[in-house]
């Protein structure tokens, strides 16, 4: 009897540890420990970007304007010139022989005016005849300084100071004003022209957050603006933007922008090309770390915690902040909202975790670019 007693205590107690062992397998896992953050808003600046084409103040297209072949060439391509030095000089021989003769048709009807001036004076002849005299003499000297004026326009020189563009034409090429192609172009490059264009939305946000109340006073307050050469080194001197086109392209739906740099060292050129930067000022925005957010489908995702600790997911509208490590969030988030900086894409929507508040500030001013 005993023995049975045991053994129904026995297989009692083994149930009981049975069920106690289920119960503590179906038990809440351990919060695990992730640091959080709670956002609030902080000053940044934001770089817009755009591709630029480069232009000299001014690019001036050097022609013949009379016909002749190319005897000489004093300048190389990309010799720095100055306004009236010698370009090039055409062959003249064929206008140096017309010249003459008209020289001496010059000098007969100058001989035949002074011939006739004592007659008239005498009345021995009319002075018809001495008026169809000057009439020859000054015919005679429109000529003469016609085929001089030629003989000048072969002598080419630059109108501007600038550098010399390249030299399509060489030596013994024949020119004349119908040629398509220039003997070179002069470029005036002590300031450049940065073109480029933007689309309507970008036009508004960049002056609507300029200072100034009318268009004019907002362009002449806009920051001054970066350029970013063709090997990607910014250039040294910063630009200031200086014209907006009047209204927008109705094919394109964009404006044309112009920003002028100073060029006092000739190392930018006609031609080239590079990408402008605007920074925009913002005051009070929310900024959160790049990698607290992950991106899934075309989506940007936070991760918030809410007041169980749970982990929940939520959409975000972003703009990047120059250097790569913050964003902007525009929708999606409020201040004092705790955001997962830790574990994000390894921690599933819904999980409980022990948040571990560390301060906004000491995320935020370690990371000095971009942020005033």
């Amino acid at each position: 009897m005993k023995k049975r007693f045991f053994i129904s205590s026995l297989i009692l107690s083994i149930g009981l540890v049975s069920c106690n062992q289920k119960k503590e397998d179906k038990a809440a896992p351990v919060a695990m420990p992730y640091k959080v953050v709670a956002v609030t808003k902080s000053n940044t600046s934001l770089l817009a970007e755009y591709p630029a084409t480069l232009e000299g103040v001014t690019d001036i297209d050097i022609r013949a304007k009379v016909d002749g072949y190319i005897e000489k060439i004093y300048v190389q391509e990309g010799q720095e010139v100055k306004k009236g030095q010698l370009l090039f000089k055409l062959e003249t021989q064929t206008a140096d022989q017309e010249a003459s003769a008209a020289k001496a048709k010059v000098a007969a009807a100058q001989v035949e005016v002074n011939r006739l001036k004592p007659l008239v004076e005498r009345n021995i002849i009319s002075d018809v005849q001495l008026e169809t005299a000057k009439a020859n003499l000054a015919s005679a000297k429109s000529t003469y300084q016609s085929i001089i004026a030629r003989i000048n326009y072969a002598t080419i020189k630059s109108p501007v100071n600038g550098i010399v563009g390249t030299l399509p034409l060489r030596l013994g090429s024949y020119v004349s004003s119908q040629t398509t192609e220039p003997l070179t172009r002069i470029s005036d490059v002590s300031t450049i022209y940065a073109y480029f264009s933007m689309n309507e939305k970008q036009q508004l946000d960049i002056t609507l957050n300029a200072a100034g109340k009318s268009f004019q006073q907002k362009i002449a307050q806009m920051p001054a603006v970066n350029l970013i050469l063709s090997n990607g080194i910014e250039y040294a001197q910063k630009g200031k933007i200086e014209t907006f086109s009047g209204q927008a392209n109705t094919q394109t739906g964009s404006f044309n922008v112009r920003a002028s740099f100073s060029n006092a060292n000739k190392l930018l050129r006609s031609g080239g090309s590079g990408t402008i930067q605007i920074p925009t000022n913002l005051s009070d925005v929310i900024l959160i770390p790049q990698n607290a957010t992950l991106e899934m489908q075309d989506k940007r995702i936070a991760l918030t915690i809410d007041k169980e600790n749970k982990v929940k997911a939520v959409p975000v509208e972003v703009r990047a902040v120059p250097g790569g490590q913050f964003f902007v969030v525009d929708k999606g988030l409020n201040v004092n909202d705790k955001i997962l900086i830790e574990g994000v894409g390894i921690v599933a929507e819904g999980t409980l975790i022990k948040p571990e508040l560390v301060d906004y500030a000491t995320i935020i001013n370690p990371v000095k670019k971009g942020i005033n």
